[in-house]
């Protein structure tokens, strides 16, 4: 492959995935539509959209990998689905301590006013589709199809740092930030793509997929929302009463909080060190690895 065809598959790579995850997205709606309509209970609706996303993505990925860019999703950083101890624990660990640490700050809780139903379908939505699902097929595209393709162009630092800004500057429109915090958040959703990037590169983008989708569970609020005004969509809200915007995260919220900038470096180091026991680190980007075998293709049948 030449020069102008490698970077040709990049560019399609990267604008097709895009694609996909956006599509995915909007193809899941169609069966959960479906099923309200049939006046089934919403919170079920959510779950059905939640597994048809990642579902969806996942099919299409495959299809784009083999027929556009002719080559298995195990070249892509795709393997077979595997998630380790240690990355579990770590999914765990990490939204539990960045959320605790806000306990120690002064707040008050309160509870929404929900019917059952409200509930059930707040939290189906948060656990299935923005918290499995969005984890899940956010790091198919942009630690597994961009990252791989971008290092066998530029090399794994870049590869690494460049889907990260992008998967921080997704996160700015539409939230109605002031400079000071597009900044904030900016450098904080960069700081979490690097992380996840690290996590993937370290083991596979599965594991990286348990931390983005139980991080997403855990903190966007899905039963505990901690911000300076409650949420209507949590079980229950901590309203804390401190201004400052670097412990906040300000507008944007928790996520952009120091207390979770200090989750991602923290995390980041740990995959870091965990590079010098993975044999992947060691494989530049284009040459095989028993994880990752060469992809031979099928010779067409006559």
């Amino acid at each position: 492959m030449n020069h102008e065809e490698k970077t040709s598959k990049i560019i399609a790579g990267i604008a097709g995935s895009l694609a996909i995850l956006i599509m995915a997205q909007l193809l899941s709606q169609l069966p959960a539509l479906g099923l309200t309509r049939l006046s089934l209970p919403a919170f079920l609706a959510n779950a059905v959209a939640g597994i048809c996303y990642a579902g969806i993505a996942f099919f299409l990925l495959k299809l784009f990998a083999r027929r556009i860019l002719h080559c298995p999703l195990s070249s892509l950083g795709i393997p077979r689905f595997c998630i380790r101890g240690r990355w579990l624990a770590v999914a765990v660990l990490l939204p539990v301590a960045v959320t605790a640490f806000f306990f120690l700050l002064p707040g008050t809780f309160l509870p929404a006013d929900m019917t059952l139903n409200q509930a059930l379908t707040s939290l189906s939505a948060g656990v299935f589709f923005t918290g499995l699902a969005a984890g899940i097929v956010e790091e198919l595209v942009f630690r597994g199809v961009i990252m791989h393709l971008l290092a066998g162009k530029t090399g794994w630092r870049a590869a690494i740092f460049f889907p990260s800004l992008l998967f921080g500057l997704v996160h700015l429109p539409g939230a109605g930030l002031s400079l000071r915090d597009s900044l904030q958040v900016l450098a904080a959703g960069t700081l979490a793509g690097i992380m996840f990037s690290l996590i993937a590169r370290a083991s596979s983008v599965w594991n990286s997929a348990a931390v983005h989708a139980l991080w997403n569970i855990v903190v966007l609020g899905v039963f505990l929302h901690i911000g300076k005004s409650p949420d209507s969509w949590s079980l229950v809200s901590y309203i804390l009463k401190t201004d400052s915007f670097l412990l906040t995260g300000g507008t944007f919220g928790l996520e952009a909080s120091l207390a979770a900038i200090a989750g991602y470096l923290a995390v980041s180091l740990l995959a870091c060190r965990s590079r010098t026991s993975s044999p992947d680190w060691a494989v530049p980007p284009g040459r095989t690895h028993p994880r990752y075998p060469a992809w031979k293709p099928h010779k067409a049948r006559r």
